[in-house]
């Protein structure tokens, strides 16, 4: 893993991107970790990519920009492993709107049989 400070991105951001082919690229602001750069066809199995993939995923899906299904697909486990993983990391699975909406569809349903 290959690690490059903000100016360093800025200055040559081919060569991290370079870097990113070979295995995922750590972009430090500071003394604090900002961001990951991660080659899209991470592989399968490997523990550290595996990780890497499971945190990204779920990172990705709490802040809604996967859905529960991708966010699976993205960490290579199933469905249910996802659920469990997002449980322990405190993650709830269901946002207070959508089970608002979803209880309102329920009602309505319900009152029209």
């Amino acid at each position: 893993m290959d690690v490059y400070n903000v100016r360093q991105l800025k200055n040559n951001p081919s060569e991290a991107l370079r870097s990113a082919t070979r295995g995922p690229v750590l972009v430090m602001k500071g003394d604090h970790p900002a961001a990951w750069i991660l080659p899209p066809g991470l592989a399968e199995g490997e523990p550290e990519t595996a990780d890497l993939r499971l945190a990204l995923a779920a990172a990705l899906f709490r802040e809604h920009a996967l859905s529960l299904g991708r966010a699976a697909q993205l960490a290579g486990i199933s469905l249910s492993e996802m659920i469990s993983h997002l449980s322990r990391l405190g993650i709830s699975i269901n946002d207070e709107g959508d089970t608002k909406a979803e209880v309102e569809s329920l009602e309505q349903w319900l009152a029209s049989s």
